[in-house]
C-alpha cells in the first residue's frame, strides 16, 4: 500500500486531491486549479458580453460569484474536466443513458471520479485491483472485483454523480508494481478523525461531507465480517464497563453502610463512655484509693456488726459465706484482702459496662 499515492483531505481541496490521486502524483496545486477556474470565468464573461455589456443579464452575471471556484477551495466539474484535458483524458457520465446502452462492465474500465455535493474522490484500478482513493480516508481502500459494481450502484442510490475517466493515464510506480503482485488488506482504513470520535464514544451530528462518504465502506464479505466483529467487540467492551460501574457502585454502597455502622457504634461507645462515670461502682472504684476503700470497708463492717443480733456475733468467720463480685454490695465486710476488694470492684464496673452496652444494642 505504501507505493500507492494518496493525498489526505486538507480544507476543502478535495478536487485537487481527487485529481492527484487519480494521476498518482502531485500534478495539480490550488494555484493551478484557480487559474483554470479564472480562465473559465473569463470565457463565460465574454459569452455574456456578446449580448451587450449594458444588458441586465450581463450586469447580473458580473455581480454573481464564480460558479467554478470559491474561497474554501471548491472547484467545479468544469475545472476538473479542463484539468484532465491537459493529459488527454475525458469524463463521461456513468449513469447517462448513452453510456448505459454500451453495456460496459465497470471492471473493464480504468478509473472513476465520484461527486456528491461539494466532495470529489477517485476510484481507480492499479495493476489488477481496484482501490477507493477517497481523501477522507486514512489510506487507500481495497475493493474486490466482485463488489465493484455493487459499490458504484450504492453510490448512485446515495445521490452521487459518477464519471468514467476515458483515456490513457500517466504511468505510475504503483500500477507497475501491482501488475506483478496482488495485495491483501487485513483492516479497512478509517476515516480521518474516526479514532478520535470513537475514543470519546460520542457521535457528532453528521455534516453533508459525512453523509457523502458514508457509503465508502468495503462491500466484500470479509470486510463485512470484520465490521461486525468490531461492532461486537465494541458492544462487549461497553457491557464490561457497565458491569464494572455497577460493581463500583455496589462497593461504594457497602462502604457507606459500613461507615454508617461504624459511626453508630462510635456514637454508642462515646455515649457509653460519657455515661459510665455516672455509675456508682465505677465512680467509686476510680475515685477511691486503697486506704480509703479499706477504711470505708472497716466502718461498714463495724456498723453491720452492731446491727447483728447477739447470737450472730459468736459466729466464726469460717461460717460466713464466700463473697463474690456479684454480692459485694450486699456484704462488703467479708474477710477479703484489699487487692480482692479492688478486683471485685473492677469486675462489677466491667459487668455494668457490658449490661449497658447490651441494653443499647437491643434498642
Amino acid at each position: 500500500m505504501e507505493a500507492i499515492f494518496h493525498e489526505r483531505q486538507e480544507g476543502s481541496l478535495c478536487a485537487q486531491h481527487c485529481l492527484n490521486n487519480l494521476l498518482q502524483g502531485e500534478y495539480f496545486s490550488p494555484v493551478e486549479l484557480s487559474s483554470i477556474a479564472q480562465q473559465l470565468d473569463e470565457e463565460e464573461r465574454m459569452r455574456m458580453a456578446e449580448g451587450g455589456v449594458s444588458s441586465e443579464e450581463y450586469r447580473t452575471f458580473l455581480q454573481q460569484p464564480s460558479v467554478n471556484m470559491d474561497d474554501s477551495g471548491f472547484f467545479s466539474i468544469q475545472v476538473i474536466s479542463n484539468a484532465l484535458k491537459v493529459w488527454g483524458l475525458e469524463l463521461i457520465l456513468f449513469n447517462s443513458p448513452e453510456y448505459q446502452r454500451l453495456g460496459i462492465d465497470p471492471i473493464n474500465e480504468k478509473s472513476f471520479i465520484c461527486n456528491y455535493k461539494e466532495h470529489w474522490f477517485t476510484v481507480r484500478k492499479l495493476g489488477k485491483q481496484w482501490f477507493n482513493l477517497n481523501s477522507l480516508l486514512m489510506g487507500p481502500e481495497l475493493i474486490s472485483d466482485t463488489y465493484l459494481a455493487l459499490f458504484l450502484a450504492q453510490l448512485q442510490q446515495e445521490g452521487y454523480s459518477i464519471f468514467v475517466v476515458k483515456g490513457d493515464l500517466p504511468d505510475c510506480e504503483a500500477d507497475q508494481l501491482l501488475q506483478m503482485i496482488r495485495v491483501q488488506q487485513v483492516q479497512r482504513p478509517k476515516l480521518i478523525g474516526e479514532e478520535t470520535a470513537q475514543s470519546r464514544e460520542q457521535r457528532l451530528p453528521r455534516s453533508d461531507v459525512d453523509q457523502a462518504i458514508e457509503v465508502n465502506h468495503p462491500f466484500d464479505g470479509t470486510s463485512m465480517l470484520d465490521e461486525d466483529e468490531e461492532n461486537f467487540q465494541r458492544a462487549l467492551a461497553l457491557s464490561r464497563q457497565e458491569i464494572d460501574m455497577e460493581d463500583e457502585e455496589a462497593d461504594l454502597r457497602r462502604a457507606i453502610q459500613l461507615s454508617m455502622q461504624g459511626c453508630r457504634r462510635s456514637e454508642c461507645l462515646n455515649s457509653l463512655s460519657t455515661n459510665v462515670p455516672q455509675l456508682p461502682h465505677t465512680s467509686q472504684t476510680d475515685s477511691l484509693s486503697s486506704e480509703e476503700l479499706r477504711r470505708r470497708r472497716q466502718a461498714y463492717f463495724e456498723k453491720q456488726q452492731q446491727q447483728l443480733p447477739q447470737q450472730d456475733q459468736t459466729l466464726n468467720i469460717e461460717d460466713k459465706p464466700a463473697i463474690s463480685s456479684s454480692n459485694l454490695e450486699a456484704d462488703p465486710g467479708g474477710d477479703m484482702s484489699e487487692e480482692d476488694m479492688l478486683q471485685a470492684a473492677m469486675n462489677m464496673s466491667l459487668e455494668s459496662v457490658r449490661n449497658h452496652l447490651n441494653t443499647e444494642e437491643k434498642k
